[in-house]
């Protein structure tokens, strides 16, 4: 019994983790979040107008 609740609250600890991370990263943007930001060829800060 307390094996299972350990594995419960590890899971959902963990579950818990990522969506906390996850929600973290999406609120830094997009070049500002990637692993290769600093290494990166694009030029994440320049602004493209939306062509019509």
């Amino acid at each position: 019994m307390i094996f299972n609740i350990i594995i419960g609250v590890l899971i959902f600890g963990y579950a818990g983790w990522a969506l906390y991370s996850s929600i973290m990263k999406s609120k830094k943007g997009k070049c500002a979040s990637c692993e290769l930001s600093k290494t990166c060829k694009t030029n994440c800060s320049t602004f493209y107008p939306q062509q019509k």
